[in-house]
């Protein structure tokens, strides 16, 4: 994947392979340690409803970064 500052991913939509709006990225966890990424953390869509992806305190979807397809306009997941 091609270097992209995080301050260009800031409220990017989140959308699944399938087209659907997920919602819009929230944050990103990280290994301080190796620097390897988590999750993409996503304030889901209001018609979310999916069990596909766990959910943080807040009803954040928390998707595993290995799920993360392409950057670009939108952020896009497999699903």
């Amino acid at each position: 994947m091609t270097e992209i500052l995080a301050e260009n991913l800031s409220e990017k939509e989140v959308m699944g392979s399938d087209g659907m709006n997920l919602g819009t990225l929230y944050n990103i966890t990280m290994d301080l340690k190796t620097g390897s990424l988590h999750h993409v953390i996503v304030d889901p869509a209001e018609r979310v409803t999916s069990t596909e992806f766990d959910r943080d305190e807040h009803g954040n979807l928390l998707i595993p970064f290995t799920r993360v397809q392409a950057v670009k306009d939108n952020i896009v997941v497999s699903r």
